[in-house]
């Protein structure tokens, strides 16, 4: 494995162009505007190089030099760690451990249902496609609080969320009126010059 990531000079993302896990990281990428090769991966002919870095074969996967990383929630807060500027997570313990609750919290309930939503069966996506709908409606106070959720300054968790609302559309996911400050949200961060530059050619696409 090491033999392989040490060939490489430059850091490398594994990542697919439309699965919302590779977008949160290639969100932080564009954040801090650290120098990165984007590799895209096609689910059904993955590159041997993937499978010799990563046992489980998953996107998205980094490799900076001998390090190889491929759980995007582990690799954010490593880009964060290893570019500190600008941080994307608080300073104090007692700020950083309720962002890592939220983080906790987005990775449970809304991309624990992406799989489903996905899915072809429409029994199963549209169960999905409700339960993600009710949860981002019921939060909506949460959305309208702070410019950013939770927080007066963009973090991971914002890298997080954004994905799945850019989804929202391919889902066929319509928030009802009440939730407008989640698409007031969704708009602000669309908006942003790192969210434009993370997009793959696919994810815009999604929204044409």
């Amino acid at each position: 494995m090491a033999l392989v990531a040490n060939r490489r000079s430059v850091m490398n993302l594994f990542s697919s162009t439309t699965c919302p896990q590779s977008h949160r990281v290639r969100m932080v990428l564009a954040e801090k505007g650290i120098t990165v090769e984007i590799l895209d991966v096609d689910a059904t002919h993955k590159p041997e190089d993937l499978i010799d870095l990563n046992p489980y074969n998953t996107v998205p996967t980094l490799v900076d030099r001998e390090l190889v990383l491929y759980d995007s929630h582990t690799i954010m807060e490593y880009l964060d760690e290893r570019f500190p500027h600008p941080p994307l997570m608080p300073v104090d313990p007692v700020s950083r451990a309720r962002t890592r609750l939220a983080l906790f919290r987005i990775e449970q309930d809304w991309y624990g249902l992406v799989s489903a939503l996905e899915s072809k069966g429409e029994k199963t996506s549209a169960k999905a496609r409700k339960e993600l709908r009710d949860s981002l409606t019921s939060s909506a106070e949460v959305f309208a609080a702070k410019p950013y959720f939770l927080s007066d300054e963009f973090t991971l968790v914002d890298a997080s969320i954004v994905p799945i609302l850019w989804r929202l559309t391919r889902y066929r996911i319509e928030l009802p009126r009440q939730a407008k400050p989640v698409l007031d949200y969704a708009e602000r961060m669309f908006e942003r010059e790192s969210f434009q530059a993370s997009l793959s050619e696919a994810e815009r696409e999604m929204r044409e």
